[in-house]
């Protein structure tokens, strides 16, 4: 599902960009983010456009948003090993809404400058982890290619490569 949904916010996005380089219209700073997209849309379809583009930002604002505290609202159950409490979760959700609104009404630069930061804090959470899992990923490749190398049709098994804690889909 998460590769689906990155292919198709791949297609949206790059039928976006494209639309905007195709219909003349030049990127101005006062036509930052939507406006930009807007006028595009509205060179390239008419009336029409900038009402398509606002109804399309609103579907795609709002899966988006769904999915995120979706993918959340699992990562705390990881964490925690449990459900968290009701309580909790309830004030981790206004937070979230509360979030949300703020980025709504923030400026453009601003937003772009924060969102640039979190996602290098992100980077750095990110990047060691990637770090200390690379072994398991080379010794699952290795496994591959061994299977490959004796003409088996290659089946992952966790313990194969040393991976003796549960998972969830490698038996």
């Amino acid at each position: 599902m998460i590769i689906l949904s990155s292919w198709a916010a791949t297609l949206l996005c790059t039928a976006t960009a494209m639309t905007c380089m195709s219909s003349g219209i030049n990127p101005a700073k006062e036509l930052q983010g939507a406006l930009w997209v807007q006028e595009s849309l509205q060179e390239s379809l008419g009336s029409f456009g900038p009402i398509f583009i606002a109804v399309a930002m609103v579907f795609f604002a709002f899966t988006t948003l769904l999915g995120n505290c979706f993918y959340c609202d699992n990562l705390l159950i990881y964490i925690h090993k449990k459900q968290p409490e009701k309580a909790f979760m309830k004030g981790f959700r206004l937070v979230s809404a509360l979030a949300i609104f703020l980025g709504a009404g923030m400026e453009m630069s601003l937003l772009w400058d924060l969102s640039d930061v979190l996602m290098g804090v992100m980077a750095l959470i990110n990047i060691p982890v990637i770090l200390i899992l690379s072994g398991i990923a080379f010794k699952a490749i290795q496994d591959y290619e061994a299977q490959l190398k004796k003409g088996i049709n290659p089946v992952f098994k966790s313990a194969d490569i040393g991976l003796s804690q549960k998972t969830d889909f490698w038996r």
